[in-house]
């Protein structure tokens, strides 16, 4: 895969990165979705806090989703497991009635 050198302006610090060329939008999209969040918990005038403080809670935040969103997925692949079973015995019992 192609890579191309990028900046990420995140917090007001530029990290110059090598990615993939396919994943750009995908890294552009999240530089400005943690911008955004620290600019919303700043909003908030925490009282002492430093930037390292903002950016800890944005990272606890998108930690907290990323946790979420696997317990998330572990249930809906129980659910889909109960309902693949669910399928087989349907599917069984119907071809019990047409051989009947």
């Amino acid at each position: 895969m192609a890579q191309q050198a990028i900046t990420l302006k995140i917090a007001g610090k530029s990290y110059s990165l090598k990615i993939e060329r396919e994943k750009e939008e995908m890294y552009r999209l999240a530089e400005r979705e943690v911008n955004n969040y620290i600019a919303l918990i700043k909003q908030q005038n925490f009282r002492d806090w430093t930037l390292q403080d903002y950016l800890s809670m944005a990272a606890l935040r998108f930690a907290i989703t990323n946790v979420d969103l696997k317990q998330h997925r572990e249930v809906g692949s129980e659910d889909l497991r109960k309902l693949e079973e669910l399928d087989q015995e349907i599917d069984t019992y119907l071809n019990t009635l047409q051989k009947k």
